[in-house]
């Protein structure tokens, strides 16, 4: 595999039934790092709602491709880096993918080098069927020229940072991702499932999901350091 550009442009998609501005201090977080661009891909409430069935991933992975094109275009390696919170990042292993999906051949692998995962439910025994088709088709790191970088968090729930929420919902969650309430996750996602297979791995200590289920979480200024700095390595 070629070394991966620093610098080279970022793209972000977000996760289920959040919208881009939640996005918004994770892409300033990056662009400190000297990065071309960073754009976050917009994707509204409805639109995730629509992801129930393959038109809706279509409707949304149509404008990944938008701005990977565009950020393309600032990129002197001609690569960009793809970065995928909780449901976005198993979009984007389809995303990356050469195999034709509701029409339409993406084949992102040929722009993209990098995917780097937050949070996202890779590995699950119960999943959405179109979750179940990416990981059914395209286990663990499919395309050979693209690094893929898995991060998880680990979401103490007796800390005063985890949410009421987090509280109450976690083990209900962990145990319809993979089978057991008792493992540890963001409070969302099992570490277990946020881990996708051959990929290069990274647990963050006490981080959630997201706001609602605690704080700091993925998208936090301090740990978007931390990831970003792994990634890089």
């Amino acid at each position: 595999m070629q070394p991966v550009d620093p610098h080279q442009p970022v793209v972000i998609l977000g996760g289920f039934l959040i919208t881009e501005e939640a996005y918004q201090p994770m892409a300033d977080a990056i662009r400190q790092s000297g990065v071309a661009d960073v754009v976050v891909v917009p994707v509204s409430r409805l639109d995730w709602l629509l992801t129930s069935w393959g038109f809706g991933w279509r409707r949304v992975l149509d404008r990944v491709a938008a701005a990977v094109e565009q950020q393309q275009t600032l990129s002197t390696s001609g690569r960009v880096t793809l970065v995928g919170h909780s449901s976005g990042g198993v979009m984007l292993r389809l995303y990356l993918s050469d195999d034709a999906f509701q029409g339409r051949r993406y084949g992102g692998s040929d722009r993209c080098n990098r995917l780097v995962t937050l949070g996202s439910p890779h590995q699950a025994i119960r999943a959405t069927p179109l979750r179940a088709m990416v990981d059914r088709r395209y286990p663990g790191c499919h395309q050979a020229g693209v690094d893929y970088v898995a991060v998880a968090g680990e979401l103490d729930l007796s800390a005063a940072m985890a949410s009421a929420f987090s509280r109450r919902s976690a083990g209900g969650s962990y145990k319809s991702i993979v089978g057991d309430a008792a493992v540890t996750g963001d409070g969302l996602v099992p570490v277990c499932s946020a881990l996708l297979k051959d990929a290069r791995h990274l647990v963050l200590n006490a981080t959630a999901h997201g706001g609602l289920f605690g704080a700091p979480w993925y998208g936090s200024p301090e740990r978007v350091q931390s990831w970003w700095r792994f990634a890089q390595g």
